[in-house]
């Protein structure tokens, strides 16, 4: 791909580059996969000029163009798309978070893990409904620890879907979630969660 295609004008007249960099700030701060409808409207530009940036920007990660092959990529992920550490790299990682992270969890992650631990697989928004605050930073501290993943993403609209990982059972001292405490005596059990009705 030639500086000319990369950059020329796209059918809403800005250029692929100008569009692509546009995508990077976005890609940079989104926490779910995003639709190439959903991007376009976010930089305000016509869904196939999205999709040429998106190219752009892929073959330019994977090394295709006149950079090096990133440590990150720019993947397809449950019909949306999301900048990825590249799988070579998640032990390298996963170990410099393990050892930059505080030891203790705040009571906020203690309590989005504990919904999480509940109810997986469940969404980031599902969590923030029962919890009724903004749990993104929070999964992201969480995801950082190792202390739950990235189970699945909806087909249909995208949503991430996070468990729980091995390494909180080792936290936790417990060899599987079926040993976590009764949630409350008011809830029906653990399956039912939080969804259970209190009866008054």
């Amino acid at each position: 791909m030639t500086d000319e295609t990369r950059d020329g004008p796209s059918a809403g007249g800005a250029s692929t580059g100008s569009i692509a960099r546009r995508l990077e700030a976005i890609l940079l701060v989104i926490e779910e996969p995003q639709s190439l409808v959903s991007l376009a409207a976010a930089v305000s530009a016509p869904v196939a000029a999205v999709r040429q940036a998106i190219e752009t920007l892929v073959d330019d990660y994977d090394g295709r163009g006149a950079g090096p092959r990133r440590g990150f990529e720019l993947r397809e992920v449950g019909g949306g798309w999301r900048l990825y550490v590249r799988a070579e790299h998640d032990d390298l990682v996963s170990e410099f978070v393990n050892t930059q992270a505080p030891s203790r969890l705040s009571q906020a992650a203690l309590e989005t893990l504990a919904v999480i631990a509940y109810k997986q697989p469940v969404t980031r928004g599902q969590v923030a409904a029962i919890r009724a605050v903004n749990v993104d930073s929070v999964v992201r501290t969480l995801l950082a620890r190792g202390l739950i993943t990235e189970a699945f993403a909806d087909p249909e609209t995208g949503a991430i879907h996070y468990g729980t990982t091995d390494a909180l059972l080792v936290n936790l001292g417990i060899n599987s979630l079926d040993e976590l405490p009764r949630i409350a005596p008011l809830l029906d059990d653990g399956s039912a969660g939080f969804d259970a009705e209190v009866v008054r």
